[in-house]
């Protein structure tokens, strides 16, 4: 029997719809461009995702799909399987890993029961979209060792600023480099980077050390902000809001431009906080205190 859809029935293609909407949604509004990393990944080289068996580059919404995927789970490459292309190749999907959804569309013409459809008429053709789920090579055991290999870039040398990094290495800040993402972790109180010769335009790196510097100033033991909101809440948008504006502000005071404006990461917050016209006032007079505590380490030195 063919499947019908009632009204106010979500179909599973109507669900992959929404699933990739919203959490792109979600991205924008966290500030992030899901198209669009500020550095190249220091573990996975800049391109596009490819199908490992046949080597074809995937497009579209796949694009972002996948580079979410990527990114998510820290792979180290851009190569994708199905289950049934993994055990053509000879290997198997590690137990208890979790595939990613992706999708093929395309169109068809049905053929007319009656043939009734006059010659050379043109017939209805009907879109469809079809899923499949895909698993990194990461995630899979037994493929030939090929496959595994990372697509590591060689890391350059250092465009380093003096002023910039004597002002970082005034801090004492503990800083990771060479992860994945940006961040400032509050639970072993420290900064993760990735490597500055993974930017694009290595100015930007010092950017995001600032930034994450930014956090670093609202532990409990320092300027004692609230840093364990939840992801998406507001208090979360406004503790980003405050590390940006830190940044911007100690760019400033250093006498560094960076390529990436930093208008373009404010103005996603801004719909978040219309709600209260009094937070911009409230971020700003905590980043220039956190600017401040910062700026007092090499003053301290000097």
């Amino acid at each position: 029997m063919a499947y019908k859809h009632h009204a106010g029935e979500q179909r599973p293609i109507d669900t992959l719809y929404a699933g990739v909407t919203n959490r792109i949604i979600a991205e924008l509004e966290a500030g992030r461009l899901p198209w669009v990393q500020p550095w190249d990944s220091s573990v996975t080289i800049a391109g596009l995702p490819c199908n490992a068996s046949s080597g074809r580059a995937y497009s579209g919404i796949n694009i972002l799909i996948l580079w979410h995927a990527l990114f998510e789970q820290g792979f180290t490459a851009q190569r994708w399987l199905t289950f049934r292309q993994a055990q053509a190749l000879g290997g198997h999907i590690r137990k208890g890993e979790h595939g990613t959804t992706v999708c093929y569309a395309d169109k068809f013409t049905p053929k007319d029961p009656n043939g009734t459809a006059s010659e050379g008429e043109e017939r209805r053709q009907i879109a469809f979209l079809k899923r499949f789920t895909v698993f990194n090579v990461a995630q899979c055991e037994g493929l030939p060792d090929e496959l595994y290999g990372q697509d590591v870039p060689a890391l350059g040398d250092r465009e380093t600023i003096p002023q910039a990094e004597a002002f970082i290495a005034a801090t004492g800040a503990d800083i990771q480099m060479g992860t994945l993402h940006a961040c400032y972790m509050p639970g072993s109180d420290r900064i993760e980077v990735p490597h500055q010769q993974s930017y694009p335009e290595q100015i930007n790196w010092y950017r995001t050390v600032l930034h994450e510097l930014g956090h670093w100033t609202g532990a409990a033991s320092r300027l004692d902000r609230d840093l364990r909101s939840p992801f998406g809440s507001a208090a979360y948008a406004r503790e980003e809001l405050v590390a940006e504006l830190c940044s911007a502000f100690s760019c400033a005071a250093l006498g560094i431009v960076p390529t990436v404006r930093h208008s373009d990461y404010i103005g996603a917050w801004l719909e978040v906080l219309r709600a209260d016209n009094r937070a911009i006032f409230r971020a700003a007079s905590l980043a220039s205190k956190a600017a401040d505590y910062l700026r007092a380490f090499g003053e301290q030195r000097s």
